[in-house]
C-alpha cells in the first residue's frame, strides 16, 4: 500500500464548550425518508436544517456537521418539492380525465 496509515476512529468528540452538539446525521436520514417513506420527514428535514443552520452561522451550534444538515436540507427540499409537482401534475391528469369523460370522448 502507498497511503499512509490511519489511526483507527476513536470515540466522537464532544462539541466545544458553550455550543450545542449538531443534529446533521439526523437530518440528513429525514431528508432521505422524505424521499422513500413520507414526504412529513422530507418537510421535517427542511424546517431542522434552516434552523440548525441559523443556529450554527450565529455561534451557538457546533459547526462541524454544517455540510451533513445542508445536504439534509436539500433533501428535504427536493422530496418536498417532487411531491408538489406530483400532486399538480396528477391534479392536471385527473381534470383532463374528467372533462375529456363528460365530453364522450
Amino acid at each position: 500500500m502507498t497511503g499512509t496509515p490511519q489511526p483507527p476512529a476513536g470515540p466522537v468528540a464532544p462539541p466545544p464548550a458553550g455550543l450545542k452538539p449538531h443534529r446533521g446525521t439526523l437530518i440528513l436520514v429525514f431528508g432521505i425518508l422524505g424521499f422513500v417513506v413520507c414526504v412529513i420527514f422530507g418537510i421535517v428535514a427542511w424546517v431542522m436544517g434552516k434552523n440548525d443552520l441559523a443556529e450554527m452561522a450565529a455561534g451557538r451550534m457546533d459547526p462541524t456537521g454544517q455540510g451533513t444538515t445542508n445536504a439534509g436540507r436539500i433533501c428535504g427540499m427536493i422530496s418536498v418539492i417532487l411531491t408538489i409537482v406530483g400532486f399538480v401534475i396528477g391534479l392536471i391528469m385527473t381534470i383532463a380525465g374528467v372533462s375529456c369523460a363528460a365530453m364522450g370522448r
